[in-house]
């Protein structure tokens, strides 16, 4: 969910001034890249563009600021990178286990995505998880992972990290929209801050909350019993973090604004070593009795996936975006995000001409959701992203009549109830 809401307070751990002063920071961080934060009166926070961008252009690549996989994926053995969740799977092995059938096979696995970091691979000596490359783990290590790192207690139910895990997990069934692991890595990365307060400040750009709507966004990620899962989940946290340096975050409030801060500003996330694949081999120039048998091939492994994996067909994750959580939503976009890399960095390419001055919006909603009225994307925006949209499509249909469309049912609304 990404969105800022119009009103400002005071926000996480009562660093009132921080935010000025880093809009203050961002304007000249940003002078490099082609666009600026602004914040708009009755809007909020907002990316506008500084330069002309074409049809297809991209605006930028920005790398996860924290990103880890959802706690029911790992439970399911999706093999991915622990840092840059690059999956750590062939097409074939990943088609095997989807399907639950070992021998079906892979045409064209030279353009496997994968296999160019197979012998890149390695794991931390201590936990055992595992990297797409020593990149990764020196980079994880650096940021997090040497208190991250569980060492031997990593497979033990009873340690206090293990235990939040698996409250969150009772509480949050897939399709999952966040993970409490979030903040466990932001715990991590906290304490091996050499600057405590600038990585404070960095946490303080992510907010953007306004009067009373912490509680509503908990309620969206935990639902009706939140009140007493949250109690709950606050206990773990508190058993966890016992550490005088982590008094900060270990208040009630600090935590209802921390599970408000990933719930607000966390980006999901998607790689697949098997999609990759049938991007690269549905590019290929072939014979076309050639072509026909491979998109039969895919269709067939497609169905049989479906059979046993359902719709849970990627390796997903969320992740905290410095740049792509300013990013306003739009029912007209000119931008779009993307993973392109297999992995947490994310591209945000143009959709449409784009002129300097013009602020640059992404769809929250997916393609079929756009396609619907005007009534229904609202409805849909208001209960998953609590706010009412004011874009230009939805201020050209203001007058239309306040009904949904023919294809919506009410079991879409139900559908799309999670953040």
């Amino acid at each position: 969910m990404q969105r800022k809401p119009p009103i400002e307070e005071e926000g996480l751990f009562s660093l009132v001034d921080i935010e000025a002063r880093l809009l203050i920071k961002k304007k000249q961080t940003f002078k490099m890249n082609p666009f600026e934060i602004m914040s708009i009166p009755g809007k909020g926070r907002a990316m506008i563009s500084q330069k002309s961008f074409s049809v297809g252009d991209i605006i930028f690549e920005e790398e996860a600021f924290v990103s880890c996989q959802f706690s029911w994926n790992v439970a399911y053995g999706y093999l991915a990178c622990d840092h840059c969740m690059r999956p750590l799977e062939t097409t074939e092995q990943n088609v095997r286990r989807l399907a639950s059938d070992q021998s079906l096979s892979v045409p064209f696995q030279e353009h496997d995505p994968t296999k160019q970091w197979l012998d890149h691979f390695c794991v931390c000596v201590q936990c055992g998880v595992k990297y797409c490359s020593e990149d990764c783990r020196v980079d994880a290590l650096k940021k997090y992972h040497k208190v991250a790192c569980m060492g031997n207690f990593r497979q033990d139910d009873s340690h206090p990290i293990n235990i939040l895990n698996d409250t969150w997990k009772k509480m949050h069934y897939p399709p999952e929209t966040g993970t409490i692991l979030l903040i466990v890595r932001i715990m991590a990365m906290y304490k091996q801050s050499k600057d405590k307060a600038a990585f404070l400040e960095t946490l303080k750009s992510f907010q953007s909350v306004f009067v009373n709507v912490e509680d509503q966004i908990v309620h969206k990620m935990l639902g009706a019993n939140f009140e007493s899962q949250m109690l709950e989940l606050y206990k773990r946290f508190c058993n966890a973090f016992t550490d005088e340096e982590f008094s900060i975050f270990t208040t009630p409030d600090a935590f209802k604004s921390l599970m408000a801060l990933i719930g607000t500003n966390s980006q999901g996330i998607a790689t697949s070593s098997f999609a990759e694949w049938v991007k690269k081999v549905s590019d290929l120039t072939i014979p076309e009795e050639e072509k026909n048998k491979l998109e039969s091939c895919i269709d067939d492994l497609y169905n049989k996936v479906g059979e046993f994996a359902g719709e849970f067909l990627n390796n997903e994750g969320s992740g905290l975006y410095q740049f792509q959580s300013k990013i306003n939503h739009s029912c007209f976009p000119n931008a779009q995000s993307n993973f392109p890399y297999s992995n947490h960095i994310v591209v945000l390419k143009a959709l449409k001409d784009i002129q300097p001055g013009e602020e640059i919006c992404i769809s929250y909603l997916d393609e079929c959701q756009l396609d619907r009225s005007r009534h229904t994307r609202q409805a849909i925006l208001k209960e998953n992203y609590l706010f009412v949209c004011s874009c230009p499509r939805c201020l050209e249909q203001i007058n239309d009549p306040d009904e949904t469309s023919e294809d919506d049912d009410d079991q879409d609304l139900v559908d799309d109830d999670d953040m």
